[in-house]
């Protein structure tokens, strides 16, 4: 079993920068993909990066493309969300998500890990608020 910590989330104006972290403990060996996804009340949650663990290929939401960028520590079995140019678009709870079989979904005209029925593991979320 896996279970997943988030950190790092609190406010900032708009233009600003957040770094998220998440700490993996338990069964780590099985995470073989790991993602963030955030979610606003009313709203579903949307995934907006995530990353094979092995590999480290990455997928990013349209929306923060060149904002945001994941990464990995393997040694500590962690990871990490870098959200730089924040909009008070970003306002969300943040989920770090994790998986071991990262079964891709088809999206448009290609396939994508942005999908939260892909991830099997999750955290309890930490709140990024950003003000105009």
């Amino acid at each position: 079993e896996v279970q997943l910590v988030e950190s790092g989330g609190g406010s900032v104006q708009a233009g600003g920068s957040l770094k998220l972290s998440c700490t993996a403990s338990g069964e780590t060996s099985n995470n073989n993909c790991m993602g963030w996804f955030r979610q606003v009340p009313g709203k579903e949650r949307e995934g907006v990066a995530a990353i094979f663990t092995g590999g480290g290929r990455t997928y990013y939401a349209d929306s923060v493309e060149g904002r945001f960028t994941i990464s990995l520590d393997n040694v500590k079995n962690m990871v990490f969300l870098q959200m730089n140019s924040l909009e008070p678009e970003d306002t969300a709870t943040y989920y770090c998500a994790a998986d071991r079989y990262c079964r891709l979904r088809h999206q448009g005209g290609g396939w994508s890990l942005l999908h939260e029925s892909i991830f099997n593991v999750w955290g309890q979320g930490t709140q990024v608020t950003v003000s105009s």
